[in-house]
């Protein structure tokens, strides 16, 4: 079960020295716009993937006047510290260096939603595999590995297109082929969970946001053409054989995993065609759904909520932060409105930030 129990800031954007002890539960964040309460949930966001959901640039993050950041966070037994500046980087735990982004995602499993990352139901095919693939990861770690190898051995293969080195292409052709077979696998199989936690009586506190009447569905698209069989090694392998005059052509490989996503409806309407309310509602219910799948599998992850009042009204909010108290995963939310009446009953740890400093309300 993932808890920071400690947790301290240096020099990331306006949060310049922070220290907070915030509970195992619902953390609440309020405060005026602009004032450092994204900043705090990019900050526990960088402890988990050491990156930021908002920019690739390192020198966005670091305060201004200053040439690096510090984070530092206890979790259970593991101590996790960044220190990085535009030139240097060093990731410790428990005070030996660290290489492996994944060991960091294991051992702080982080699930985030924001207005700009998170809303998957209608969004990007980039952003439904990112959500897609978290979970499988921490259903099945090693697939990390295959991730690597399937990548590696596509930017072989865009290589050898460009450059017409056709009789090299076999060779990869396999490795790709296999590769491709079992990450399909792992990702049909978590879909297939995932559809059962769906229907769990912990995942029925979720009802308000939408008509239970309604049916909710998605479907794995495993980014290969129709008539390939995705979790068959051979099929893939091919496909790609005989197709090798067309890819020559084309340059680079526009099938495959790397293009996978996930079809999403609603009463057998089309994402596109649901409302805005609606892509909301039933992105938040496939987010909650993985936290839930992943808390039953005990892999209790943390998770990230900013400014979810922008996104839903105050029935819609209650029922989400009853959801993530009843299955009990330390959540850091930003504020809702200023509206504390709308989550009186949660008892929340409430915490102020104002001009980036950080302190407990009492």
């Amino acid at each position: 079960m993932a808890v920071i129990d400690k947790l301290s800031i240096g020099q990331f954007r306006n949060l310049i020295c922070q220290y907070i002890t915030p509970s195992k539960g619902i953390n609440l964040f309020i405060g005026n716009n602009a004032q450092g309460k994204t900043n705090l949930i990019e900050a526990i966001y960088y402890l988990g993937h050491n990156r930021s959901f908002k920019t690739k640039s390192i020198k966005e993050v670091i305060s201004f006047n200053y040439d690096k950041f510090q984070l530092e966070a206890q979790v259970g037994d593991c101590r996790i510290r960044f220190e990085k500046s535009k030139i240097k980087n060093f990731i410790s735990v428990n005070q030996q260096r660290i290489n492996n982004t994944s060991r960091l995602s294991q051992i702080l499993p982080i699930q985030i939603i924001t207005p700009d990352k998170g809303f998957i139901v209608n969004g990007t095919p980039k952003n439904k595999r990112s959500y897609l693939d978290w979970g499988v990861f921490h259903v099945k770690p090693d697939s990390a590995k295959v991730f690597k190898t399937y990548n590696k051995t596509l930017k072989n293969i865009n290589t050898l297109l460009v450059t017409n080195k056709e009789n090299e292409l076999d060779f990869w052709f396999l490795a790709l082929a296999k590769a491709a077979a079992e990450i399909n696998k792992n990702r049909v199989k978590y879909l297939q969970k995932l559809k059962e936690t769906t229907f769990d009586n912990q995942a029925e506190l979720l009802s308000p946001l939408i008509d239970p009447l309604n049916k909710f569905d998605y479907k794995f698209s495993s980014g290969w053409p129709k008539g390939v069989d995705e979790i068959n090694e051979q099929s893939i392998y091919q496909y790609l054989s005989k197709n090798t005059t067309t890819l020559l052509k084309t340059k680079y490989l526009n099938y495959g995993s790397h293009k996978a996503s996930i079809n999403f409806s609603l009463n057998d309407k089309n994402e596109c065609f649901l409302s805005r309310g609606e892509q909301k509602a039933l992105s938040i219910i496939f987010w909650l759904t993985q936290v839930l799948f992943l808390v039953n599998l005990k892999i209790n992850p943390v998770v990230l909520i900013d400014d979810l009042s922008s996104e839903l009204d105050s029935k819609k909010i209650n029922s989400v932060l009853h959801y993530l108290k009843a299955i009990k995963v330390q959540t850091f939310i930003t504020d809702i409105g200023h509206n504390l009446s709308t989550i009186n009953n949660i008892k929340p740890t409430i915490f102020q930030i104002d001009d980036g400093i950080i302190q407990p309300m009492k």
